[in-house]
C-alpha cells in the first residue's frame, strides 16, 4: 500500500510540473541595437524633430528605451510582431553576420510597428541603416588578421558591376499588392530602376552611408545580402530614410526563411 501511495504521489508531482506554464526569457539587452538618435532634437513646433541626416522624424521618436525593449521582448517571445502578426521574428544570439542582421531586423520591425501595423517610428529615428551597412561590411567589430592571399578567382562578368543591371530573377517579388485599401498617401514606384542605380554605385544613391552589395551566389549570406539591399533601396527610394517600410513587402518573412535554411 505504501508503494502505491508513493507512486500516486510521484505521478501527481510529475503532472503538476508538466502543467506549469512555459516560462519565456527576455533577450539579453546588450544584444539589442542602440538607437543612436536622441528624441526631441530641434523641434519645429509642428511635431517634427531631427533624425539621421537631419531628416524630419516625429519628436516622440525614438521611443523610451525601456518601452521599446519591453515590446521587442514580447515580439520575440511570440515569434512574430504582435502589432503585425504576418511579420515573423527570431532573435539568435551568436555573433554571425546573419544573426546580427536578424537582431537588427527584429529591432527595426518592432520600431516600425510599435503602435499598430506600420504605425511606429521611421528608420531615420535610429542609426539602424548605418549599423546594417557596418555589419554587412564586417566593420562593426575589430577586424581579424587578414588570411593568407588565395589564388585569384576568374573575374566575374563586368556588366552588373558597371551598370548595376542585376538579374531580375534574383529580385524577390514584394508579395504585397500596391493600392490595397488606399489612404491617399500614394504608392512606392520605380524600385527596380533604383536598385540597379544603387548596385552600380555600390551604395544607396539617396543615402550613401548604406552599402548596396548584390552577390549572385546561392549561399545564405548572399541571399541575405540581396534582401538587405532590396530593403535599403525600398526604404530610401525618395531620399535618406524616405521610401516604403519593410512591412509593405514580405521581405521580412523571406529573411526568416533564409535564416532557417541549413548551412
Amino acid at each position: 500500500m505504501k508503494f502505491a501511495t508513493a507512486a500516486l504521489a510521484a505521478a501527481a508531482i510529475a503532472a503538476s510540473v508538466r502543467s506549469l506554464p512555459l516560462v519565456r526569457r527576455d533577450v539579453d539587452p546588450a544584444l539589442i541595437p542602440q538607437f543612436g538618435v536622441t528624441a526631441g532634437v530641434s523641434p519645429d513646433g509642428t511635431g517634427n524633430c531631427k533624425g539621421v541626416n537631419n531628416i524630419n522624424i516625429p519628436c516622440a521618436c525614438p521611443p523610451p528605451r525601456d518601452q521599446f525593449v519591453a515590446q521587442l521582448n514580447q515580439n520575440v517571445n511570440a515569434g512574430f510582431v504582435l502589432n503585425n502578426p504576418s511579420v515573423k521574428v527570431s532573435f539568435p544570439t551568436d555573433a554571425s553576420k546573419a544573426s546580427k542582421l536578424a537582431r537588427l531586423f527584429v529591432a527595426t520591425v518592432t520600431l516600425q510597428n510599435l503602435h499598430g501595423p506600420g504605425v511606429g517610428c521611421p528608420q531615420a529615428a535610429t542609426t539602424f541603416g548605418a549599423q546594417q551597412a557596418a555589419i554587412e561590411a564586417g566593420t562593426d567589430t575589430p577586424a581579424a588578421p587578414a588570411p593568407p592571399a588565395a589564388p585569384a578567382a576568374p573575374a566575374a562578368p563586368a556588366a552588373p558591376a558597371s551598370s548595376g543591371g542585376v538579374d531580375p530573377a534574383l529580385v524577390p517579388d514584394f508579395g504585397v499588392v500596391a493600392g490595397t485599401s488606399p489612404d491617399g498617401t500614394g504608392n512606392c514606384k520605380g524600385v527596380n530602376n533604383s536598385l540597379n542605380a544603387n548596385v552600380a554605385a555600390g551604395h544607396m544613391v539617396n543615402n550613401p552611408s548604406i552599402g548596396a552589395p548584390f552577390p549572385t551566389g546561392s549561399s545564405k549570406a548572399d541571399q541575405q545580402a540581396r534582401i538587405s539591399t532590396l530593403l535599403s533601396t525600398l526604404q530610401n527610394l525618395h531620399g535618406p530614410g524616405v521610401g516604403c517600410p519593410a512591412v509593405s513587402t514580405v521581405y521580412g518573412q523571406l529573411q526568416q526563411q533564409i535564416n532557417a535554411l541549413p548551412n
